[in-house]
């Protein structure tokens, strides 16, 4: 079974922003996953990797019969490939020299035994060489790749107008057709019966005779309920899941899936009370617990490790100002290094509906103001990932589409509606972008594939990312997440649970005004306040403990104060 020398992964980000990652990070034993949504972009990826280490590269067209499948295996494969070479070079370099060699052990966790091993062996520079030559064969042997790991977002499933699989199932057979070994396949945003069916037809993720699983299942939830449900479906099909990845359902970068009002916090304090509900199957190790979403230095990543027991942290954000680590175009990374809060929001770009965590003026939201002002809203709909509305064709589109957008427009004109209120539903239409072609640009023009005046970029950080403000050594962001170093965010930073509920109050009151006397949506919201001011309870118990050292517990107090009072008055708003 595989063990990650790390404590902490880089989650998926965006269809570009660790869809090489891998390559970057693995041969330094570090874990990260690459999105499986944009088939396409894998493909150029996938090229431009075959030239630079002269690797066999045969284009496979859109019109390849099972061709999303083929152009995900050859891209794992060649990523596979890449990683090994990479790797492989690291172990031949010398010890006692300035080189990856030495930052593959210096990064790894304070007191993991092959850095304090590492440590020894510096100390022993003018030793002799037999003595020197045992712990160096050791560290050796004991060098591991990080895991390359898949993200299938189970709700992002079209159904091509052939008879070929949909597209999470055309991705999952993709993957486990793929040479990949110690690898995982996480799961995200819900559950999706039909693909979980078809994961048992691949024996890979099965115990083999030896018990062991080349490609492991991870689960990402909001929630510990959603966590047990999947687990016990895959449970029912004779499929482990050897990990729950739990992130919060506002603070986070990409899509966002708000639970009922349930914060991350009083998530964490059920998983900590009811985590052998987890463990399906008893033979077998119990499936870890990682938690991700908003962690911004070493003091919360101890709360998360040893307040709630988690087995592990994702760390994303963070990782889009280390160009060692994310592909992100030069122009997009120095918005991020000057974004403030404010710069990040919540919105409404998504056209799967589905709330989308935005940067304010980037690359894709101007080119998308600029075809307004031109009188062409909407976008050219290239690769089609999103299509999903049937409002005006029999075929999906996609709510971005040009196709879409002018006839939405259009309905809207010729309804007999105030101006303001057509101008209302205008905005609604506007704010939808492309995301699945425009999220792959920005990795494509730091590869040099692409010039940024030709592609829109867009991004999806969390709200994190705004107290990170310059670009980042791999190194120094590792010594920062194991606390190894000065922290690399300022002390008025919130802490992450503060963030989460001042989040959480935006989302209710956002619901507040869309509820307009909908009977269900309020006896809903009014189950989701009594949920969140429950959390908001938790999170002052958590804050009155003793802090980490810089952990900012002090912030948790006074947004819960604010928070409990815009609750109130939004209740009484509900409540009409």
């Amino acid at each position: 079974m595989f063990i990650s020398p790390h404590t902490f992964h880089i989650p998926v980000m965006g269809t570009s922003y660790t869809a090489d990652t891998p390559a970057r990070v693995a041969p330094f034993g570090i874990s990260s996953v690459v999105s499986l949504v944009d088939d396409l972009l894998l493909e150029r990826f996938r090229k431009i990797y075959a030239e630079e280490y002269k690797l066999q590269y045969e284009d496979i067209s859109q019109r390849e019969p099972d061709g999303r499948a083929k152009r995900i295996t050859a891209y794992l494969n060649t990523l596979a490939e890449v990683v090994k070479i990479r790797f492989e070079a690291i172990k031949k370099q010398p010890f006692f020299f300035k080189n990856d060699k030495a930052k593959y052990f210096e990064m790894l966790p304070t007191g993991h035994p092959l850095r304090t091993l590492y440590l020894k062996l510096m100390g022993m520079k003018d030793a002799p060489e037999e003595e020197r030559k045992e712990i160096e064969t050791t560290l050796n042997l004991g060098m591991v790749e990080g895991s390359v790991d898949v993200n299938i977002m189970v709700k992002l499933d079209r159904s091509p107008p052939n008879d070929e699989l949909s597209d999470a199932k055309s991705a999952l057979k993709g993957y486990a057709m793929s040479l990949l070994k110690n690898s995982a396949v996480v799961f995200s945003a819900g559950i999706n019966q039909s693909l979980y069916n078809y994961v048992a037809q691949f024996k890979e993720f099965y115990r083999n005779a030896a018990g062991e699983i080349s490609k492991r299942i991870i689960v990402k939830a909001s929630d510990f309920r959603s966590a047990l449900i999947q687990g016990k479906y895959l449970a029912r099909k004779g499929l482990e899941v050897s990990e729950y990845r739990i992130e919060s359902g506002l603070n986070c970068g990409g899509h966002a899936f708000p639970s009922q009002g349930f914060l991350l916090p009083a998530i964490l304090k059920e998983i900590r009370a009811q985590r052998d509900l987890l463990h399906q199957f008893k033979e077998a190790p119990p499936p870890k617990i990682t938690v991700q979403g908003g962690i911004g230095n070493h003091a919360e990543n101890l709360r998360m490790m040893e307040y709630y027991g988690i087995d592990g942290t994702g760390w994303g954000s963070p990782f889009l100002l280390v160009p060692e680590a994310s592909p992100v175009d030069e122009e997009t990374r120095e918005q991020l290094i000057k974004a403030t809060p404010n710069d990040l929001y919540m919105s409404d770009a998504s056209p799967l509906d589905i709330y989308f965590n935005n940067l304010r003026s980037s690359g894709s939201e101007k080119w998308h103001l600029k075809q307004i002002e031109l009188g062409k809203p909407g976008s050219p709909c290239i690769k089609g990932f999103l299509q999903n509305n049937t409002e005006f064709s029999e075929r999906p589109v996609c709510k971005a589409s040009r196709f879409y957008q002018e006839r939405k427009l259009k309905q809207i004109e010729e309804c007999e509606l105030s101006e303001e209120q057509k101008e209302v539903m205008r905005k609604s239409v506007y704010a939808k972008q492309c995301i699945c072609d425009h999220l792959g640009n920005s990795g494509l023009i730091f590869l040099n594939a692409e010039k940024a005046e030709n592609v829109p970029q867009s991004i999806c950080p969390g709200p994190n990312i705004a107290w990170f403000n310059r670009s980042y050594s791999m190194q120094e962001m590792i010594d920062h997440i194991y606390g190894r170093s000065a922290d690399l965010t300022p002390a008025e930073r919130p802490h992450m649970f503060a963030k989460e509920v001042e989040m959480y109050g935006d989302w209710f009151a956002l619901q507040v005004k869309k509820s307009e006397g909908d009977k269900d949506l309020v006896a809903w919201l009014k189950t989701a306040a009594k949920n969140f001011s429950e959390g908001m309870d938790y999170c002052l118990e958590v804050a009155s403990t003793t802090p980490f050292p810089g952990e900012n517990l002090a912030s948790i107090p006074l947004r819960v104060e604010i928070e409990k009072k815009r609750l109130e008055e939004n209740l009484r708003i509900l409540e009409g």
